[in-house]
């Protein structure tokens, strides 16, 4: 594989109960991040196949379109592909363009000038500006409106632009990654995406798998967050009980490696002790639902905890302290999940 080789952890056959040494991994993680600053795990020949075509196109300057279902890693691997070209020691920007309001689109990403229109009180520089030569990162790339696209096309060909509100044409040297989890092709045909900026896009497209197609990478991942979780509310985790381990292979995860992710959280928030405690019924009730009913089991842990503790969050034998929480977390965790005084005081 080359290069691709920095570009994701192998954490060895983790298909049984225990952890590898605590070192180790922790070793191999911080070999990733010193390469290329990401967090891509995984061995799959799927995930390798991926990480062929990074290696590939990342020297180059060429456009890339990364195409794939929310939650599988569009921008660790778009930050790989920057991280491994010439450009790496510049600029990374991204622009989630579904976050952003399709009014607002256009200024964050060719910038304005003072007074180019209500509420543009001082000049700002946009994303294409930021990052030049640099690298560019646009995701979601299929929300940005039919008006704006033209705009889009021209800064893409003839690396130049205009802030709004001016006349002064400003050129740079950008790379530019994008992605989507839309099918662009249909959306051209129901006229709600340009051909031709289409076909600039998508100079090179990399299909990232969802990860029911890459259920070998699954105990990897479930080990990976584990030791990142238990790291930050200091529990030390030694083992994932085998048929649990079995139950998260085997469960669909429609949310991708993002859904996984939070599940192991709230997982690693319910242990106590040294094993992961995993409530599979949770798991199979959320797969036979289509929604999670995980949240619900959370806030009736974090309610004992509180009633354990006399209603004390923080302190000695506090709620944080029983969950292994830091104060800030469980309120923010109490906010969320509406868990008022009156819930916990009886």
């Amino acid at each position: 594989m080359g290069d691709a080789a920095v570009a994701f952890t192998d954490l060895g056959d983790l298909v049984g109960t225990s952890f590898p040494e605590l070192g180790e991994l922790e070793e191999e993680s911080l070999y990733l991040e010193s390469e290329i600053g990401s967090d891509i795990v995984g061995k799959s020949a799927a995930l390798r196949n991926v990480l062929d075509q990074v290696a590939i196109v990342a020297p180059t300057g060429s456009t890339v379109l990364l195409h794939g279902e929310t939650g599988t890693g569009k921008e660790l691997l778009a930050r790989a592909i920057h991280s491994l070209s010439p450009r790496r020691e510049r600029t990374f920007v991204r622009l989630n363009c579904a976050a952003i309001p399709s009014g607002l689109v256009e200024s964050e990403l060719f910038g304005h000038e003072r007074g180019a229109f209500t509420g543009a009180l001082m000049q700002k520089r946009g994303r294409f500006e930021l990052a030049d030569r640099g690298s560019l990162f646009l995701d979601e790339i299929g929300d940005i409106s039919l008006e704006l696209q033209p705009k889009l096309l021209r800064a893409l060909q003839e690396h130049e632009f205009e802030r709004l509100g001016s006349t002064k044409t400003i050129r740079v040297d950008v790379r530019l990654i994008a992605a989507t989890h839309r099918n662009l092709q249909e959306m051209i045909q129901n006229s709600q995406f340009r051909e031709d900026l289409f076909y600039r896009l998508n100079v090179f497209p990399i299909e990232i798998p969802p990860l029911r197609e890459r259920r070998d990478d699954i105990p990897l991942l479930v080990h990976y967050f584990v030791l990142r979780h238990s790291r930050q509310m200091q529990k030390r985790i030694k083992s994932v009980p085998k048929q649990a381990m079995e139950a998260l292979v085997n469960a669909d995860w429609p949310g991708n490696i993002r859904e996984l992710e939070n599940f192991i959280e709230r997982c690693v928030i319910f242990t106590q002790g040294e094993e992961l405690n995993v409530p599979r019924a949770e798991l199979r009730r959320s797969a036979a639902s289509g929604a999670s009913t995980f949240e619900q089991a959370e806030r009736q842990v974090i309610i004992q905890a509180l009633r354990a503790a006399s209603g004390r969050i923080a302190g000695q034998g506090g709620a944080a302290e029983r969950l292994g929480l830091k104060r800030t977390t469980l309120q923010n965790k109490m906010n969320k999940l509406n868990i008022s005084r009156a819930c916990y005081v009886v």
